[in-house]
């Protein structure tokens, strides 16, 4: 079992930065994949980023070049920073931890955290 805790979310200005965070409780943080997820009002939820338990990260084309992921394995941590935000960004951030199982995947979820970007 995980319990995820995101955290970092508010209102700024266009063009301005943001990080969020995701502290997970529980063991074997480091065998999981971690997941960004947003979903804006009215909009589905839409994958954001995910970094591998190896490291390896992956970027929606929307915020390619503007956001980044990491994680830290020793804080049982993972990471979003927002660059160059714009009001498109507007959303609730969902963090995800998933790890394969025997029969099925296990998945685990946050409670979001909300970014508004506005003037």
């Amino acid at each position: 079992q995980v319990q995820l805790v995101e955290s970092g979310g508010g209102l700024v200005q266009p063009g301005g930065s943001l990080r969020l965070s995701c502290a997970a409780s529980g063991s074997q943080f480091n065998v999981y994949t971690m997941y960004w997820y947003r979903q804006a009002p009215g909009k589905q939820r839409e994958l954001v980023a995910r970094i591998t338990s190896g490291g390896t990260t992956n970027n929606a084309d929307s915020v390619k070049g503007r956001f980044t992921i990491s994680r830290d394995n020793a804080k049982n941590t993972v990471y979003l920073q927002m660059n160059s935000l714009k009001p498109e960004d507007t959303a609730v951030y969902y963090c995800k931890a998933s790890r394969p199982g025997v029969l099925y995947d296990y998945e685990y979820w946050g409670q979001g955290t909300q970014v508004t970007v506005s003037s």
